[in-house]
Formats: structure tokens, sequence, C-alpha cells
């Protein structure tokens, strides 16, 4: 494939938001058979001792079939939180005294590391 070709794939439809150390990246793509789906990457930034940075990504890729189920929820859950806990947040981060932590992994790593994966193959798309 060219680069134009695979810029165009690219370039479908892209919005960012940026939250703090996270940036998500939502991509509209396409499959072979030039059907629409959706994918949504975290991006996190990490500082490492000697003060450079790198990026850990978790990606999610939701097809069409996938949405009204996703969205429902999706805000299900964010109701949830808001009704239980309001919009204040409430984080140790917001403690003058906070020290992050980077030991171990935390469970959304856990759950989305590449191991766990299932082996699919895009190419049947």
């Amino acid at each position: 494939m060219s680069d134009k070709g695979l810029m165009e794939k690219e370039e479908i439809f892209s919005k960012v938001l940026r939250a703090g150390r996270r940036t998500y990246f939502f991509d509209v793509r396409a499959t072979r058979a030039s059907d629409y789906y959706l994918t949504i990457t975290e991006s996190k930034k990490f500082t490492n001792d000697d003060g450079s940075f790198y990026y850990k990504k978790h990606k999610i890729y939701l097809y069409k079939e996938d949405f009204a189920g996703f969205a429902e929820i999706l805000q299900e859950m964010t109701d949830f939180i808001l009704d239980e806990k309001g919009e204040e947040v409430i984080s140790e981060r917001h403690q003058k005294d906070f020290k992050p932590s980077y030991e171990g992994t935390s469970a959304v790593e856990a759950k989305t590391a590449p191991e766990n994966f299932t082996d699919v193959s895009f190419d049947d798309i």
C-alpha cells in the first residue's frame, strides 16, 4: 500500500481529547470491505528517572454492531458514577502530599496487556 493510501485511511475522521497525562484518540477507520469502525486509543505519558518520558498506549476496536450496546452500558456506568459520587473529582492526586506510584500494574493495564489479547486476524475484516 502506498503512503498516500495509508494516510487517506488514517484520516477518515479523528478527534483528540487531552486529559492531563492521558490523551484519548478517537479514529474512524475503514475495513478491507470499506465499512467503518472506531478505534479508541488511550496514550498515557510516563516520566523516566532521568527526566525523559515515554508513552503507554491501549487501544479498543469498536464495530457498528456493538455501538448501541457499548453506548448504553457506557451511559449507564457514567450515570452511576455521577449519581453515586457527583461530578467533583475525588483523587489522591489532588492531595498536597500525594506521591504517584508506578509500582506494579494497574487493573486496566493488566486487562489490556498484549499477552491477554485474543489473537485476531484483521485480514478477514
